[in-house]
């Protein structure tokens, strides 16, 4: 007989639901194989989904595996902070517990939980990144992407598991108006292994210092809503090319307005370690369960 499995889909970086990154979650991910894991992924068509599944080391609390609707990742944002509070809903973990420590492809990963209820908020340690230049001519094929003539010091390519094209493009208002060529951003990304691009500029009004966009054509995903991963790499960016804008080591982005989604997420770097943590709020907004064997 087929097994019922639970299901949350919720809505991450956004304390009230219909905004936000939504996520799908199966709870009882155990049993299932790679195959069916993806097929879900990419019958759900959200940016990600995750499976929970018991730990392989005594040390975590709970396991999770990502998938786009194309791949899985061995890391992502929203999806590390979506899958947290998920376990935490389901009483996979104790409501009270502050300390998590969640299992993912990209290795052992710290997990803060502050407040209750409608008003929790999980902050998620982000895996070390690695940072390299992009080559000129890369440089001028994702300029040409999104219509700005970047210089040397506005990108780079970021891997903290996915790996990221990340674009200073200094002002709110580029940001907010981009409109950029998605067929090039796919085909660049694909050349170079990239799961998207993501641009950011100064915010000078509201709560957010920081205006982020994020588009993933490659894995079916134009722009996506708001972007954990995308966040924490921009903060590597902020910390190894530089921080003119003043930024500092603790900043909101605002992200997903463009797309109806509105988001925020809160990005801080450790001044000791330079660890970074990117965290927001979460909405549930369906409970159920889901039958894929």
């Amino acid at each position: 007989m087929p097994r019922n499995r639970r299901f949350i889909q919720l809505d991450v970086f956004s304390g009230k639901p219909l905004l936000g990154n939504p996520l799908a979650v199966v709870v009882d991910g155990d049993g299932l194989d790679d195959t069916t894991m993806q097929a879900f992924a990419r019958w759900t068509n959200l940016s990600e989904t995750t499976f929970l599944l018991p730990p392989t080391s005594a040390a975590a609390d709970y396991r999770v595996r990502i998938f786009t609707p194309r791949q899985e990742l061995p890391f992502a944002g929203h999806p590390s902070v979506g899958s947290a509070y998920a376990a935490i809903e389901s009483g996979l973990v104790p409501p009270d517990q502050r300390q998590l420590l969640q299992e993912c492809a990209a290795g052992l990963l710290p997990v803060r939980v502050e407040g209750s209820g409608g008003s929790r908020i999980i902050r998620v340690q982000a895996p070390p990144a690695t940072l390299r230049n992009v080559a000129a001519q890369q440089r001028a094929r994702l300029g040409w992407a999104v219509h700005a003539e970047l210089a040397e010091s506005q990108l780079r390519l970021i891997d903290n598991g996915p790996r990221w094209f990340v674009c200073d493009l200094h002002e709110e208002a580029a940001v907010r108006q981009l409109q950029p060529d998605l067929a090039a951003i796919g085909a660049l990304c694909e050349a170079a292994g990239a799961v998207g691009v993501s641009v950011f500029g100064r915010q000078r009004s509201g709560e957010a210092s920081m205006a982020v966009r994020a588009f993933c054509p490659a894995d079916g995903i134009p722009e996506d809503p708001v972007t954990g991963s995308a966040n924490a790499a921009i903060m590597t960016f902020l910390a190894e090319v530089g921080d003119p804008a003043g930024y500092g080591l603790h900043y909101r982005a605002s992200q997903g307005r463009e797309v109806a989604r509105d988001g925020c997420v809160e990005v801080v770097r450790d001044a000791a370690d330079g660890s970074i943590s990117i965290g927001g709020a979460c909405a549930v907004v369906i409970r159920g369960e889901l039958q894929l064997d």
